[in-house]
């Protein structure tokens, strides 16, 4: 079973991401929070995913990711929003988010996005990277003379190939299966990705891969897999 923390400050949506999840047969919602008592019950509890409010009036959203990362073995962490765009979007990403998902994403989607993340993956909800980028980049988001855009230019076909993939949503041994590769020759090839972008997560790459149109228009990958 895949274990899951939700923390928002309204009991409504609380209730609605509860209701959703309990209903696949793999996934168990283990608790329910504000973000006050967020830490105290990853701690407890221990679950694998944790799907986080990015704004809440009772503590910041961005301080509730900073204590849960430096708990040991931490959990994934996605932030929540309701917003198109969100300043706080880059900077969640930067302090180790796995992703963002819109509040508004479909019901029969969020389970299948909640075992991306339980899989080590990462989640970029394609209509809030879209705008995040090229509407509102917010705080340290690529620009057109960003240099990390530029850095794609140093990839190799290949390695073009594997990133796409992971921007698209494919775990390593998928895009194995896909390009007909071992599941260690991928994560080389991710490492070295990682290198010449010199991006520290497949979130940021991913977000680069966009930015760079490696991804044709689509707005980002849904997900991927671990970060190395």
């Amino acid at each position: 079973m895949i274990r899951v923390q939700v923390v928002d400050d309204e009991a409504l949506v609380r209730s609605g991401f509860e209701l959703i999840l309990d209903a696949a047969d793999d996934i168990e919602v283990v608790a329910t929070c504000v973000g006050a008592d967020a830490v105290a019950a990853v701690r407890r509890l221990r679950p694998d995913v944790v799907l986080l409010d990015i704004r809440m009036p009772d503590v910041d959203g961005l301080t509730v990711l900073r204590g849960i990362r430096t708990l040991p073995e931490a959990p994934v962490v996605a932030m929540l929003t309701t917003f198109d765009s969100d300043e706080y979007i880059v900077t969640a990403l930067r302090s180790g988010a796995a992703g963002f998902i819109l509040k508004d994403t479909e019901p029969e989607q969020l389970a299948q996005l909640v075992r991306a993340l339980a899989a080590g993956g990462v989640v970029l909800s394609p209509k809030a990277s879209r705008s995040m980028l090229h509407g509102h980049p917010g705080p340290g988001a690529a620009h057109d003379d960003d240099p990390g855009v530029r850095r794609v230019a140093l990839l190799s076909g290949r390695e073009r190939e594997v990133l796409v993939l992971v921007a698209e949503g494919l775990s390593n041994t998928d895009i194995g299966a896909r390009l007909h590769l071992s599941a260690g020759t991928v994560k080389d090839h991710v490492s070295a990705i990682l290198t010449k972008l010199r991006v520290g997560s497949r979130v940021r790459a991913a977000l680069l891969a966009q930015r760079a149109g490696l991804l044709g228009g689509q707005g980002g990958g849904r997900r991927g897999d671990a970060e190395r």
